[in-house]
């Protein structure tokens, strides 16, 4: 069981426990005596990639290389905040989308405002 069978799944037996849970999606091996061996690392690893997570650095897109998102930026020069184009394709964005800024104690927020609600 894989991709969004697997998360429906997952979801459907929150009452147990990771174990049985793994086992219930078919992630367990019978051994040569007989005893279940339920394979955690193969069931968080489906886990994973349902859910689009890549943790061993696979490039996706292009195959270009570049830098990666830092999730970190600095204020430039002249004062202002720079969102590098890896976080707007990231997040699938287009010239002309709008925002709002909330600023916190210690934060920045943007909100993408909807394109139908701004005309």
């Amino acid at each position: 069981m894989t991709g969004e069978a697997l998360l429906a799944k997952v979801k459907q037996l929150e009452h147990l426990t990771k174990e049985e849970k793994a086992k219930e999606c078919g992630y367990y091996t019978i051994t040569k005596n007989g005893i279940e061996r339920v394979n955690m690392m193969k069931f968080y690893n489906a886990l994973l990639e349902a859910k689009e997570i890549e943790l061993d650095g696979k490039q996706s897109g292009n195959g270009r290389g570049g830098r990666s998102a830092s999730y970190r930026i600095t204020v430039q020069a002249n004062g202002n905040l720079l969102i590098g184009a890896a976080y707007t394709k990231q997040m699938d964005l287009k010239p002309g989308d709008e925002f709002e800024i909330s600023l916190g104690r210690k934060h920045i927020r943007l909100k993408q405002l909807d394109a139908d609600l701004v005309d």
